[in-house]
């Protein structure tokens, strides 16, 4: 589902960004190392081209598409023999209810205060697309951050390797414009590359065990709980590494590299370990 659109700052920000880093890598980095009219130039400026439309598809639905809300007429079913797990509050041990939506909350659903509304499976809200990411625009989320990691090392060995090219005497001429853009391109190109590698690496891991970044801090904290009771605590929507991969970017590994996700189910309920194990001994 798709919702209303405004250019926040943060965004604005973002869009700037991988129009300058585009247009320097195709008519600067790979014109000045290959040029554009031969054939590893051409070649160059296609795959870039491709990586940088993927990257930017993601991020325009990664902020177009509603992450998830909980329908109005939701009601958790305590008696529902598919479904025997129900989250519940960690003081009195009633079902969760949001008081600010005046509903009840599906497993793993959260109220965002910026949204000022219940977002299923919510991970966090991202200023930088503007919208929380949920249960609906994961994925696309996730693979903008791929390709933009793709793309921003792609740049940096590009502007590496067109600076171990002599320039022609006339570009030296009038090298200050050049010598610019490669200046705020390194600047631009080097925090923006470790900063993006390590939020991958953060929800690589994530994925790998079923987790969002909410559930994460709150898995902390129950651990530390388990353990002081004498108990081990374990993650119950952990399904295992491959069956959590497929859970979040497709059961067709080919279809892993599209932003598009047509498997996510309704986001209301979700298989859990306990599931697993009932089905593997049946």
């Amino acid at each position: 589902m798709k919702r209303g659109f405004t250019i926040s700052p943060p965004v604005a920000v973002v869009v700037l960004a991988i129009s300058f880093i585009y247009f320097s890598t195709v008519f600067i980095f790979i014109d000045r190392w290959f040029g554009l009219i031969t054939s590893p130039g051409i070649m160059n400026a296609v795959v870039f081209t491709a990586v940088a439309l993927m990257c930017i598809t993601s991020y325009a639905l990664a902020i177009l598409t509603d992450p998830g809300r909980v329908p109005s007429t939701y009601m958790p079913d305590i008696e529902d023999s598919e479904n025997p797990i129900h989250e519940i509050k960690r003081k009195g041990g009633d079902l969760r209810y949001c008081q600010k939506c005046s509903q009840y909350k599906p497993p793993r659903a959260h109220h965002c205060r910026v949204c000022k509304k219940c977002i299923l499976r919510m991970d966090h809200h991202c200023i930088w697309i503007n919208n929380c990411v949920g249960h609906e625009n994961y994925k696309v989320f996730f693979m903008f951050v791929v390709y933009a990691v793709v793309a921003c090392i792609y740049s940096l060995v590009l502007l590496i390797g067109s600076l171990t090219i002599d320039p022609p005497s006339d570009e030296q001429e009038v090298g200050g414009p050049f010598r610019t853009v490669y200046i705020v391109a390194g600047l631009l190109l080097l925090p923006l590359s470790m900063a993006l590698n390590v939020l991958l690496g953060w929800h690589i891991y994530l994925i790998l065990h079923n987790k969002t970044t909410i559930e994460y801090h709150e898995g902390v904290r129950a651990m530390w709980l388990a353990e002081k009771g004498g108990n081990v605590y374990s993650h119950p929507y952990d399904l295992g590494a491959f069956e959590n991969l497929t859970t979040i970017l497709g059961p067709n590994i080919l279809s892993w590299i599209c932003p598009m996700s047509r498997h996510n189910g309704s986001g209301l309920r979700f298989r859990t370990a306990y599931d697993k194990s009932i089905s593997a001994s049946m």
